[in-house]
């Protein structure tokens, strides 16, 4: 990318191959949301079919208003 650049190598033997490791990384973290993104394939799923969310289930967070907090 940078050739016959001594600055640009200068600072890889100093810290390393930054964009080297930062396209490393996303490479990676792509693969694992593919992983983590692909539909279930279990027993009794059927592709394209929505589950049924039971009220209550799962994280909610709820809003606080601005001003003075009770305690």
């Amino acid at each position: 990318m940078f050739q016959d650049s001594p600055i640009y190598d200068r600072l890889v033997a100093e810290r390393g191959d930054v964009p080297e490791q930062v396209r490393r990384d996303a490479e990676r973290v792509s693969r694992e949301l593919e992983v983590v993104m692909r539909p279930l394939h279990s027993p009794g799923h059927l592709p394209g079919a929505e589950r049924q969310a039971s009220p209550g289930a799962g994280w909610q967070r709820t809003a606080l208003l601005p001003g003075p907090r009770p305690h």
